[in-house]
């Protein structure tokens, strides 16, 4: 079956503790599932697109709840492998309150696709008719066997003549900035569009935003960041660069935007500022993407639609709990008109 969107990552049960808690006084936790490129999956088939997802799981009740709980957001599953090695990786989120920040702690070492191996999907038969292809910065930083996958993937997805899209995602719990460089500089060669934020381009490939805002990020400089974009593309080849840009004022009270550089045409396209009031940040990039993803299926070309249909919903994705963006194309393109706060009745 042709896909508008094919994601390849890891899924994880997610652990939160009810009522704000600290973990160390926790008494019961939240049971929800979610994971960078599974998140991008939901949010594009939500909005309307034939999204499929590749993965690893184990073949027990926690797989299946995996399987299951993308299945039920429309995401295709049937090329997602069911192993007898392995386990579900898990995560328990804190969640913060000024001054003190939110906190993750990871529990996925020996996660069944941390296992995975070179010729285990066959990419080809994914990729058949597949319009675009979507993964991160996590994955590879799973295992050397999920970078060696990541990497067979992007350069079949290429072959095919998928659109790629890459979320730099860095994730300072997987590994070094230095490990992330000497992983992810090779693989950018099949990279269509990268997607990434104003701290992780500093982190990963030393490129800075001159006088984009203070180190807190309390107040960022949008206009900073379009050398930063210039120069990505200009060293790596992109065709696109999507960067969101966010203002700490608290954590639970934001501002949120983006920008779209298009290389061919060295054309910058920026989206409105959203004030957001959160209620949980975590999936924002992830839902960026697959408003990114979604914007480009329903008008290809059209950047400047594009961005400001991401960063829509995006901002939406802050008001709903759990990593998965629950939300549809008509109240995305609501909020775009300009939206409203009034019960709708």
């Amino acid at each position: 079956m042709p896909y508008d969107v094919v994601t390849f990552g890891e899924a994880m049960l997610r652990l939160c503790p009810k009522d704000d808690l600290r973990l160390e006084q926790a008494q019961a936790l939240e049971l929800t599932v979610g994971g960078g490129e599974l998140n991008v999956a939901v949010g594009c088939s939500r909005m309307g697109l034939k999204a499929a997802w590749v993965s690893r799981i184990p073949d027990n009740p926690l797989g299946r709840m995996l399987r299951n709980k993308a299945r039920e957001q429309g995401v295709c599953t049937d090329q997602v492998i069911t192993a007898k090695d392995g386990r579900a990786g898990i995560y328990f989120l804190e969640q913060g309150a000024s001054p003190r920040a939110a906190a993750v702690v990871y529990d996925r070492a020996d996660s069944s696709i941390s296992r995975i191996q070179p010729g285990e999907v066959s990419w080809a038969k994914v990729f058949d008719g597949t319009k675009t292809f979507h993964v991160s910065g996590i994955t590879p930083a799973l295992s050397k066997n999920a970078a060696a996958v990541t990497a067979e993937a992007l350069a079949a997805a290429k072959k095919a003549g998928c659109t790629v899209s890459y979320d730099l995602n860095y994730r300072s719990k997987l590994w070094t900035k230095e490990e992330a460089r000497a992983c992810q500089e090779p693989l950018m060669k099949h990279v269509d569009i990268l997607i990434t934020t104003e701290e992780d381009t500093k982190v990963v490939f030393g490129i800075e935003a001159p006088k984009s805002g203070d180190e807190n990020f309390t107040k960022v400089d949008a206009a900073g960041y379009r050398s930063v974009a210039t120069q990505l593309a200009d060293k790596f080849g992109f065709k696109g660069v999507a960067i969101t840009l966010r203002e700490n004022k608290s954590v639970w009270f934001n501002t949120w935007w983006g920008l779209y550089y298009e290389a061919g045409k060295k054309a910058f396209y920026e989206a409105p500022k959203y004030e957001l009031e959160i209620v949980d940040r975590v999936g924002a990039g992830d839902s960026f993407a697959a408003g990114l993803l979604t914007a480009l299926h329903i008008k290809p070309g059209d950047y400047d639609h594009a961005i400001r249909y991401a960063v829509a919903t995006s901002a939406l994705k802050h008001g709903i709990p759990g990593d998965f963006c629950i939300v549809t194309r008509p109240e995305v393109e609501t909020l775009m008109k300009g939206g409203g706060l009034r019960i709708v009745r």
